[in-house]
């Protein structure tokens, strides 16, 4: 990948050389590089384009692509010709990439990423369709092509389709120093590497060598020496997210790929994880928020609008279900008018403190925190968690209610009708999910609606019930 760091240009302005900083003092993309490379693009100047854009970061690129408007993302990379590092596309949305690749010819995509990591070209070439996909990897040479179409046989979310499939492979009878000379002596090294494999005539992984361990040794001593039984392997077909439980776990920087066979076939390095761990962490807070993990800040109204619809009718569905629970108690409302006032504030404390417990298993649960082991001991914690916070919130809210419309009675009933709530939610809150995992159900996605509307009927129940028995209202 490409190590480019300078986030400054020289931009001309009214015929002198202007410095414009890529970012402001905040950190954030200075709107005035953004204007400068869009006056540039309007232009047609390929060199103040590349005065501009050539010496930036991958990362930094790809933030500039999100930034231009739509019609100006693949007449920079066009003006930009071979200085276009196509791995910043590896670093925008998805929609923006989709949107770029179907400006960008066919031939232009194939010359992009024919020096990238096999990892960044299957990260960017899947998105295209099969035909176009398929017209790109024809213009590759055999043996990139090879390793890009292996990779994209596998399924999509498998360390099959993360792997990198450039890697360092020997046999174990070499000493150090052939080693060493070998990799000096290679032109077709992968860019970054952190561990060599050694495998057998079959090609079978048999042991790793740390990169510091074979510098450390001396030049005559065999690689069966030093090498280590490899302790952590990914089948290509596990999903992708066994790998990165393996990287967390035991802090791993690479580990190796194996297929069915058990040939060595490909390797994850820490950086796919991070990618990985950062799109699943994406996807939880969205589902959480009744968001579609596959919603990008860059997509464009309409498809926004049709993404969150499901979302709100189900809760639309929830809320008509908590009002009805409402409409039990219409006399006893028409009663007490204080009934109506204070009855939202025990719902909003049962969806809060619900929300919370479902935050915790919900994550849990993705982590593998959560188990058989130890469920029932979260369960008990969450269930004292929300008596302790119920009993706290019974006494302050019952010293408001009293001071709001006077009688004693009504600090009791609203005071008794939130710890019910409270507890309820705590519950809730965490045996929802690890009920709806225990099925094979995302519990990030369903939990949501399932925990609002247990909140609010036990809360609109508890109280208006409550007080509908100790004042003998209806």
């Amino acid at each position: 990948m490409s190590e480019r760091v300078d986030n400054t240009a020289l931009a001309p302005t009214s015929g002198e050389a202007e410095e414009i900083a890529f970012r402001d003092d905040d950190g954030d993309l200075n709107f005035r590089f953004v204007e400068r490379v869009s006056q540039a693009v309007a232009a047609g100047d390929a060199a103040d384009v590349m005065a501009l854009c050539g010496d930036l970061h991958e990362a930094d690129m790809g933030a500039l692509l999100e930034h231009l408007e739509a019609d100006d993302r693949p007449k920079v990379i066009a003006l930009m010709g071979r200085g276009f590092d196509f791995t910043a596309l590896t670093e925008v949305d998805d929609a923006v990439r989709e949107d770029i690749l179907d400006e960008i010819p066919n031939e232009a995509i194939a010359e992009g990423v024919r020096d990238l990591d096999s990892d960044d070209a299957v990260y960017i070439l899947e998105d295209l369709d099969k035909e176009d996909q398929q017209e790109v990897l024809d213009r590759l040479p055999a043996l990139e092509r090879i390793s890009i179409e292996k990779s994209l046989e596998y399924d999509e979310g498998s360390a099959g389709r993360r792997m990198q499939t450039e890697f360092i492979a020997l046999p174990s009878y070499w000493t150090v120093g052939q080693t060493i000379d070998f990799m000096r002596d290679s032109g077709d090294l992968p860019e970054r590497f952190y561990n060599l494999h050694v495998v057998d005539p079959a090609y079978r992984l048999v042991g790793l060598v740390a990169l510091d361990r074979l510098l450390r040794t001396r030049r005559p001593a065999s690689i069966s020496e030093i090498m280590e039984e490899p302790e952590h392997i990914v089948q290509a077909v596990a999903d992708q997210e066994e790998a990165a439980r393996l990287f967390t776990a035991y802090n791993l920087v690479s580990i190796p790929v194996t297929d069915e066979s058990e040939r060595l076939v490909g390797v994850l390095t820490f950086d796919d994880i991070v990618d990985l761990l950062e799109e699943e962490a994406d996807a939880d807070i969205k589902a959480l928020g009744g968001v579609n993990a596959e919603e990008e800040i860059s997509d464009d109204v309409w498809t926004i609008t049709k993404s969150r619809f499901t979302w709100l009718f189900v809760n639309l569905l929830t809320a008509i279900l908590a009002s009805g629970v409402i409409a039990l108690f219409e006399s006893s409302l028409k009663s007490m008018v204080a009934l109506a006032v204070l009855m939202p504030i025990v719902a909003s404390m049962g969806g809060n403190a619900g929300t919370q417990s479902m935050t915790v298993a919900v994550r849990a649960l993705a982590t593998k925190e959560i188990d058989r082991a130890n469920a029932m001991r979260v369960v008990r914690r969450e269930l004292i968690v929300g008596l302790l916070n119920g009993l706290a919130f019974a006494v302050i809210m019952a010293a408001v209610a009293i001071a709001w419309y006077g009688p004693a009675q009504i600090g009791f009933v609203i005071g008794l009708a939130i710890i019910i709530t409270l507890v309820a939610a705590a519950l809730g809150g965490v045996l929802i999910p690890l009920v709806l995992d225990r099925f094979g159900v995302d519990p990030a996605v369903a939990s949501g609606p399932l925990v609002t509307t247990i909140t609010d009927v036990v809360g609109f129940f508890a109280f208006l019930g409550i007080a509908t028995l100790w004042f003998h209202l209806g």
